[in-house]
């Protein structure tokens, strides 16, 4: 071996606290940055990769057939590179007994599945049909499966009589339609589609431009609804792009703060072992092999804290990634191992560069004077804080604690940006967990003490459930209107309304959105408003975020719903926080919109005070009659996607606040050691173990005190940077709740955390400190 690799060998072995620093600080940041990146590439590559291999459509542009016809839809449009159509539409209710039963559809009469130069729709099952009465149905959709397995060959009975044999089972990546069928089939269409690529059309101002310039080329008032290829990317995305914001912040954090410690350490490691640089000059080691020789004392942990960082990484992407699904048939996703050997090489050159930066002041000292010099602070540095602290009534070892950080202005400094690093990770992990517990009672909405006909008490709390608890097949659904007569008439009833879910379609929009209405004041059960108001009048509809982006509507336009034979007009006037069916929601008044189905719910709040067992027992009494069962309400699931953030949130912030303490302690491990005799002579004068470990703890007493202060309202700005930016990765508008969060005394507390990561980085120290015997001290060099 090399002179100058034993160099590096002992210098790792005899600091053994600092190697330890800089491979945790390598292991929190390329964690981090692995996590990150992977999950932002796979957040966009399935998508991607099917888009451009199917030709999506950028635009999916649908007309109303009264006001337009097929040849007035081909006059050409500023941007348009491709086009495809017009097909002509129509919205279908089929039946056909088990799953789909009785949900709209919206069909495209499509005579091949290539669509032309865009939208290459791909056949996954069967064959395309050719002949009237044959329809190929979306793979996304409920037609698409049958009780027995596959949709291929289910008959579906249609409202006018007639029927349609499933011969197909197809996915287009553009969600251009329900299910396509001959175009011969349908005689008399409600409308056209035509689907548009465009030269630019990367944002969402690319394609509203592109669709304003669609709607001012055809006849006025033709376009009756759009779909944005933005909006399906986003929705595809979702389950793991909401990941994303959060952990580039914990990557940030991480990076800067290994940063920061390997510049430290390695700048306390010259500052420490002056007289061991000048000693290897003499010995004949040139300048630039001193400064190897400390860059390799960097190196070496950091490449081990990399890989490690690698493996840790991988496995904390790996419950992420399985949240995914094979959308648009991509395989199963896995991290890209180009993310991992471009995080450990940025890594290894970020480290490389601070600690040559570091290691520069080695290579310029003369031997004479790195041998001469000793490792002291100069003379008179902190005089003033030692002279300030013995005049205060505090005992004189606290006193000199409180006045060494002065003597030492960079090393404190550094002390003080660890553990705002560390205060920093902690405010924002508290208030990420505090917002998502918020919105986890938004999305419940579930202030109901007794429920009847919402499936499974803690399953999807959806305003008007699924298949339920309610009659066996061929029963009659009991009356919605006889079992609130029975609930008012309960005593010890406060508060009660009832929802009718409906699937309908919305023009533009392939796929069927759940219309919720309402029969009752709900504004009591939880029910959160991002902006805008409540509907209070009929005509008037509440919709989510999602809902929003999707038909390109906010508050104050109309929308037009159909459940296949009753279009409705809707205005909205708020925007709720509402995740059920994906976010394709719409709630509204019952006077605005009846239904006969029987997908119905009842909410009740029973009176303070009251016993909900008896109550449950008195209300199930008096509704056997009509075959219902009451539940009790409250009981939620909590949604593994807030699980999971909250496991990575603590994990990668228990490895911040790891990092923050040991670079405190690196710091306080330089400064004993460099004031071992001063230590052993204040030992000789009387100082006990007790008082030694209470100097050496007040010496970062100010350090954590400062770095928790400004630590704090760090975090809270990080918080609300980065909430909203989770909010829209997953297309949600977040409510009020999920910002106000973090209370005044909250924030205190939080401030004294930055207290505690100083105290426990500086607690092995004083420990070692204490325990070094007065001789000891006295004959260290």
């Amino acid at each position: 071996m090399s002179g100058l690799g034993r160099v590096v060998r002992s210098g790792i072995a005899r600091r053994r606290v600092q190697t330890a620093v800089i491979g945790l600080a390598t292991t929190m940041a390329v964690t981090s940055s692995v996590l990150g990146g992977s999950l932002l590439v796979a957040s966009t590559a399935p998508f991607d990769d099917a888009f451009a291999e199917q030709r999506g459509a950028h635009l999916s542009a649908w007309f109303d057939a009264t006001k337009t016809t097929a040849g007035q839809l081909v006059a050409p449009v500023a941007g348009v590179t491709a086009s495809a159509g017009p097909f002509p539409t129509k919205s279908v209710t089929p039946s056909g007994g088990g799953r789909g039963d009785e949900t709209p559809m919206t069909v495209v009469g499509r005579a091949d599945p290539a669509g032309g130069p865009v939208d290459a729709v791909t056949v996954t099952e069967g064959e395309w049909a050719d002949e009237p009465g044959e329809v190929v149905v979306s793979a996304d959709g409920p037609y698409a499966h049958s009780p027995t397995g596959s949709g291929v060959g289910r008959r579906l009975s249609l409202a006018d009589g007639s029927a349609v044999t499933v011969v197909g089972v197809a996915r287009s990546v553009s969600r251009t339609a329900d299910g396509w069928v001959p175009p011969s089939w349908i005689t008399e269409p409600e409308g056209y589609q035509v689907l548009y690529r465009f030269a630019s059309a990367a944002t969402t101002e690319e394609v509203d431009a592109a669709r304003a310039a669609v709607a001012a080329a055809m006849p006025e008032d033709a376009l009756s609804g759009s779909q944005s290829w933005l909006v399906l990317k986003r929705a595809a995305d979702r389950s793991i792009a909401v990941f994303v914001p959060f952990l580039i912040a914990f990557g940030v954090l991480g990076l800067v703060m290994s940063l920061l410690v390997v510049g430290n350490v390695v700048a306390g490691a010259v500052g420490a072992g002056t007289r061991r640089i000048g000693i290897l000059k003499a010995l004949g080691f040139t300048p630039a092999q001193v400064v190897w020789a400390y860059l390799g004392q960097a190196l070496v942990p950091a490449a081990a804290g990399a890989a490690a960082g690698v493996v840790a990484g991988n496995l904390l992407a790996i419950p992420v990634l399985a949240e995914t699904e094979d959308v648009y048939g991509a395989v199963t996703l896995t991290v890209a191992p180009w993310v991992d050997a471009a995080v450990v090489a940025g890594a290894l050159a970020l480290v490389s560069a601070v600690a040559w930066a570091s290691a520069l002041r080695a290579g310029r000292l003369r031997t004479v004077d790195a041998i001469a010099v000793g490792r002291t602070p100069r003379p008179g540095r902190g005089r003033w804080a030692a002279g300030l602290t013995a005049r205060l009534a505090l005992p004189r070892p606290v006193g000199l604690g409180l006045a060494r950080p002065f003597a030492r202005p960079a090393r404190a400094a550094a002390m003080v940006a660890a553990v705002l690093f560390g205060a920093t990770a902690v405010t924002f992990a508290v208030g990420l967990a505090a917002s998502l517990n918020q919105i986890q009672i938004a999305r419940d909405h579930d202030s109901a003490d007794v429920t009847i006909g919402v499936e499974g008490a803690g399953g999807d709390r959806r305003p008007g459930p699924g298949p339920g608890p309610g009659p066996g097949p061929g029963a009659r659904p009991a009356d919605p209107v006889a079992v609130s007569a029975v609930v008012d008439a309960q005593a010890g009833t406060r508060a009660h309304y009832r929802t009718t879910r409906t699937n309908v379609t919305v023009s533009g929009v392939a796929g069927t959105t759940a219309l919720v209405s309402f029969t009752g004041d709900a504004t009591w059960d939880g029910y959160q408003l991002v902006s805008g108001r409540w509907f209070a009048q009929p005509g008037e509809a509440v919709a989510p975020t999602t809902f929003l982006t999707a038909t390109g509507t906010r508050i104050g336009d109309t929308v037009t719903v159909n459940d296949g034979a009753n279009p409705v007009t809707l205005r909205i006037v708020g925007d709720v926080f509402e995740m059920s069916h994906d976010g394709m929601v719409v709630l509204t008044d019952s006077a605005t919109y009846a239904s006969g189905s029987a997908d119905v719910s009842h909410h009740i709040a029973v009176r303070p005070g009251t016993d909900v067992t008896a109550y449950l027992d008195g209300l199930n009494t008096a509704l056997k009659p009509l075959d219902v069962t009451a539940r009790a309400g409250g009981s939620t699931q909590i949604s593994d996607t807030i699980v999971l953030i909250d496991s990575l949130t603590a994990a990668l912030t228990l490895m911040l606040v790891a990092v923050a303490a040991m670079g405190v302690l690196n710091a306080v491990v330089l400064d004993t050691r460099e004031r071992i005799r001063d230590l052993g002579v204040h030992k000789a004068l009387g100082m006990t173990p007790r008082q030694t470990i209470a100097m050496v703890i007040a010496s970062v007493v100010v350090i954590g005190v400062v770095g928790g202060a400004v630590g704090v309202p760090a975090g809270v700005a990080l918080h609300r940077a980065v909430l909203p930016a989770m909010g829209e990765s997953a297309g949600l508008g977040l409510p009020p709740s999920a910002f106000a969060v973090l209370d005044p005394l909250t924030l205190l507390l939080l401030g004294v955390g930055g207290l505690l990561i100083a105290i426990a980085g500086a607690a092995p120290p004083a420990t070692w400190a204490a325990k070094t015997s007065t001789a000891t001290a006295l004959r260290t060099e």
